[in-house]
């Protein structure tokens, strides 16, 4: 029989607020030494994996995390995502059925995410002991030696000897002080939480008691969707939503005649609260436990936690948390931290902006938010600020009181603030979409056409040529935006004739190898290719001809084919003249932005085509794309190596929006809010509908005109959310 510890990565750790929050709860944080805990757990069990193997079953939004963790301490590790928090009673069915399906006699190990326990050696020993109860029938729960009378804990009332372990008579709620007192004396032991079972026979005890459950278990399983990416990511399908909400303890552990306690007695907490956080750390010799940037005089006995950028003084206190992080900052007395949670629900329950304005708890709340957004602030701003009704065009940026940017004017923003009023009339903007449209492309159609069909890259304000270069890139974004304007607002002038013209311009570009050759520096790159598909793909929905389908067909083939590291499902940026990855750094940079990018590109292609292989390839991207996603910010930084290392660690605003169309596209709402709630901290600046561009490593933002450009990836993200929301009103959510 092969060992499978299996680590559950639920709970939102609300009584260590402010550190833990929905989007990065307590397991994920490094609480005690330099390892989180979800680390320090999968250090733990990963040697009991004997035939088996790790598995962690974990919601959606956190795989990120996980992914990132993971490769941070080198073990391997296959993940299940659950589509919705179901319970432990769900979550354990789902590891359980996916056991038994590859191995029938396999045992499983389960164990807490956020539990520390420094003995590692006294646990391995107590879990293998219980590993051969389980295999003669038993599920067996660890039941901790109390130190305390505490009233955190569920208590367990041991019976009879059955060898090592011993018949549980009963499983306590968490008691108050004086029955805890009474628990401890009759000889109770804590409840851990923690169970070794053979999978088979939770199967059969859940078929039992909870039939439900093990048929939406199963059946999420047998439908579960596979992507290898940097980590093996199994998502359950959505028959785990079936499911009922409850945990193992009231499923199965209280009605069954299988369970069995092992009592152990090596040191164990949940650290459920940062009274425990602090009596689990080393402290100084005034009993002081200090984590950053902080100044302690005459205080003794406090936890002072600084957060990165803050600075913390206590004076002349005693038995208090002071804990800073970011801009939230807890105050309580030591005695007082299992109250703490009323302050993280407080918080978590407000409607609008947070303290960082991104606080968005579903995805239909943040829909609804970018909406309005857009239709009230932004497309009215850009409107009537952003464009030059003078001169014609828009112009380049808005500082952030406002004011337009005097700056040379490149035709891709021409063509993407076109692109962006299209859109709008699509979704139903009420306001001058049609002639704010129009405005844009009029004008780049008179001004930036050359001789030979192609469209040079820069003008003066008032219309002069400054820079003659027609790179691909600039005639991908000439092709979509007539694409858009072609199908939202057709017959004021022949579009898709100009646009077929323009194709047949690009076929001096081709290159021997396939594809098309870019202009100086990158002749050859993934990036200017990424959006003639795009093009490609908007012209197809717009009822263009057939060789619109036949340019994505082969640029599609082209990613797939080169583009695309065959090993690690990343794709590269730049090549040489024979699509092979690119010599030094230039061949192994990757953005995180365009794993996304390219993620939603092949999704649409592989709906399109029901092309298999672009859809599996599709999901590798969006795992790629995750592993630069840094939870502390809850961004999606802007460069990383082959290696996955960080290569630029700041995060500029368009990264963000690719993440949040791939994840809606892909059906992943928990990766979904996750950036939704990342790119509405960029929207928070003092002209409404203006946005801000770079952040810095440390959260910071560059202050600078709020760069034109950014719309087209804003607005697409829009749009994305727009088909969610009607999704969401179809199914009746």
């Amino acid at each position: 029989m092969s060992v499978y510890p299996v680590i559950m990565c639920g709970g939102s750790g609300t009584r260590l607020w402010p550190e833990s929050r929905p989007e990065r709860p307590k397991q994920f944080l490094a609480l005690v030494g330099e390892r989180s805990m979800f680390q320090d757990t999968v250090l733990r069990v990963a040697p009991l994996a004997e035939g088996g193997e790790v598995l962690i079953v974990a919601g959606a939004g956190h795989a990120s995390l996980i992914t990132t963790q993971l490769a941070q301490i080198g073990v391997a590790a296959t993940v299940l995502l659950e589509p919705e928090p179901r319970d432990s009673a769900p979550a354990m069915a789902a590891a359980c059925a996916w056991i038994a399906a590859r191995d029938p006699d396999g045992v499983a190990v389960v164990v807490a995410a956020d539990h520390h326990i420094p003995d590692g050696e006294a646990f391995g020993h107590a879990a293998r002991t219980a590993v051969d109860a389980a295999r003669e029938g038993h599920i067996v729960t660890l039941g901790i030696a109390p130190t305390s009378p505490s009233t955190a804990y569920g208590y367990i009332s041991p019976g009879e000897s059955l060898g090592p372990v011993r018949r549980v008579e009963a499983f306590i709620e968490k008691p108050d002080a004086q029955t805890a007192q009474r628990y401890i004396e009759a000889g109770y032991l804590w409840n851990s939480g923690n169970f070794v079972v053979a999978a088979q026979v939770l199967m059969a005890e859940l078929e039992t008691f909870a039939p439900e459950i093990a048929s939406a278990a199963r059946e999420a399983i047998s439908h579960a969707v596979a992507s290898d990416g940097v980590a093996p990511v199994v998502r359950l399908s959505e028959a785990f939503r079936q499911a009922r909400k409850i945990s193992i303890d009231y499923a199965v552990m209280e009605r069954t005649r299988r369970t069995a306690v092992l009592p152990v007695d090596f040191a164990w907490s949940d650290l459920g609260a940062w009274e425990a956080v602090m009596a689990a750390s080393p402290a100084d010799d005034a009993g002081n436990v200090v984590l950053g940037d902080a100044l302690l005089i005459d205080a003794r006995n406090c936890l002072v936690r600084a957060g990165e950028g803050r600075q913390v003084a206590v004076l002349g206190l005693s038995e208090l948390a002071v804990i800073a992080d970011g801009p939230r900052i807890l105050v309580s007395r030591l005695a007082d931290s299992q109250k703490v949670k009323a302050a993280a629900e407080h918080f978590a329950g407000r409607k609008g902006a947070s303290i960082e304005g991104a606080a968005f708890s579903t995805l239909a709340e943040a829909a609804d938010w970018f909406d309005v957004w857009l239709r009230a602030s932004a497309l009215p701003l850009w409107w009537t600020l952003g464009a030059d009704h003078l001169a014609g065009g828009y112009v380049e940026g808005l500082t952030p009181q406002g004011r337009p940017l005097g700056a040379p004017r490149r035709s891709r923003v021409q063509t993407r603030q076109a692109y962006v009023y299209a859109v709008a009339g699509q979704l139903g903007w009420e306001g001058p979409w049609r002639e704010a449209a129009w405005h844009g492309l009029k004008g780049f159609l008179e001004r930036y056409r050359r001789p030979d069909g192609f469209f040079r890259a820069l003008v003066s304000a008032a219309g002069e040529p400054l820079e003659e270069t027609a790179a691909l890139y600039d005639q991908a974004f000439a092709l979509l935006a007539m694409a858009a304007l072609h199908r939202t607002d057709p017959g004021h002038t022949d579009l898709e004739g100009q646009a077929e013209q323009l194709l047949g311009a690009l076929q001096g570009l081709r290159h021997s190898a396939g594809g098309f050759r870019e202009v100086e520096p990158h002749v050859f790159q993934a990036n200017a290719h990424m959006h003639l598909l795009e093009a490609a793909l908007a012209w197809i929905e717009a009822g263009g001809g057939p060789q619109w389908r036949d340019l994505a067909s082969e640029i599609a083939d082209l990613a797939l084919d080169r583009f695309i590291d065959p090993r690690g499902g990343v794709l590269r940026e730049f090549f040489d003249a024979d699509w092979r990855p690119a010599h030094g750094d230039d061949g192994r940079l990757v953005e995180p932005g365009h794993q996304f990018e390219w993620a939603w590109l092949l999704t649409r292609w592989a709906r399109l085509t029901s092309s298999d292989s672009a859809a599996q390839a599709a999901e590798r991207l969006f795992e790629a794309g995750l592993r630069g996603v840094d939870p502390a910010r809850g961004v999606a930084i802007n460069a990383m190596n082959d290696d996955f290392s960080v290569r630029d660690a700041s995060a500029r605003l368009w990264p963000q929006t690719e993440w949040l169309k791939a994840s809606l596209i892909l059906g992943r709402e928990g990766e979904a809010l996750r950036a939704a709630n990342g790119l509405r901290a960029y929207l928070s600046t003092p002209a409404q509908g203006a946005w801000r561009d770079k952040m810095q490593p440390d959260g910071g933002f560059v202050e600078e005109a709020a760069p034109a450009s950014s719309f087209y990836h804003i607005v697409a993200a829009c749009q994305e959310l727009a088909s969610y929301r009607g999704i969401v009103a179809e199914r009746g959510d």
